[in-house]
């Protein structure tokens, strides 16, 4: 199936491990340009090398490295710029950022919720006003923010990404409305349990609290996953990569989540 994606250019943030490598690494895959970002530079050069080493030999699609830190709203300015003067467009945006930490109500202090609410919700919110306007003269544009399935259903002990992602939502439905007429889509994509570092965190977190081993908590996560097993990053890139592409013309405003059946609700 041709996605309609060579030459795009897509910036995918926070992209050097994880759900947002695999997004770049989809999308490059697909003969996008990316450009990828993070805040540790090594972390990134060793993710442009992986990700260059996964391109079919008949594109000629390129990716640009920038060392970024979302939480700087200086930063996060000069890496749309630097986008801008490279490629002189941008057609995807893929909003992603470190999960907040795990804890019970009564152990997050004012600057937990401070640093959450700055990098999950203020971060798309700076980058979205910067890139709106460059996707509105383009007549065209997509974005795709990447939350969590708390945002469906609260998971215990993870009141700042049950909270902050939720109002990524409600700005990324908001945008969907508002910019639609420009054929700007803006989509919510929630992993579910997937095997990144952020999950194997929260798994020594849980073995840590309850004294259980490290295999008794995982067999609890997987058997309230339908499908028995943990989600691979390359599960949600796909659905990521798709979004961003000219067959998903007709999706916007939508929340999907990658869960292997995770979530209870029906919707």
């Amino acid at each position: 199936m041709n996605l309609g994606l060579n030459n795009k250019v897509a910036l995918v943030l926070a992209s050097s491990k994880g759900l947002g490598l695999a997004c770049a690494k989809g999308l490059y895959s697909e003969g996008a340009n990316v450009i990828i970002c993070s805040r540790f530079k090594e972390n990134l050069e060793n993710a442009k090398t992986e990700i260059s080493n996964s391109k079919p030999k008949n594109l000629h699609n390129t990716i640009l490295a920038i060392e970024t830190d979302l939480n700087d709203e200086v930063q996060i300015k000069s890496l749309v710029e630097r986008t801008i003067k490279e490629f002189g467009r941008l057609d995807i945006l893929v909003h992603n950022a470190g999960g907040p930490p795990s804890a019970p109500i009564n152990a997050i202090s004012k600057e937990d919720w401070h640093n959450s609410i700055n990098l999950n919700l203020l971060s798309l919110v700076r980058i979205s006003e910067l890139v709106l306007p460059i996707m509105q003269q383009q007549k065209y544009g997509r974005i795709i923010a990447i939350t969590s399935v708390s945002v469906k259903q609260p998971l215990n002990n993870l009141v700042l990404s049950n909270t902050t992602r939720l109002g990524v939502v409600g700005f990324a439905k908001t945008l969907a409305n508002e910019y639609a007429k420009d054929n700007i889509l803006v989509n919510v994509v929630c992993p579910g349990p997937t095997l990144t570092n952020r999950m194997k965190e929260l798994i020594r977190t849980q073995v840590s609290e309850t004294g259980k081993s490290e295999q008794e908590v995982m067999n609890f996560w997987l058997e309230n996953i339908p499908l028995g097993r943990f989600g691979r990053s390359e599960d949600l890139a796909n659905l990521v990569v798709f979004l961003a592409s000219e067959r998903a013309s007709y999706i916007t405003g939508t929340v999907i989540q990658v869960d292997g059946g995770f979530v209870k609700s029906s919707l």
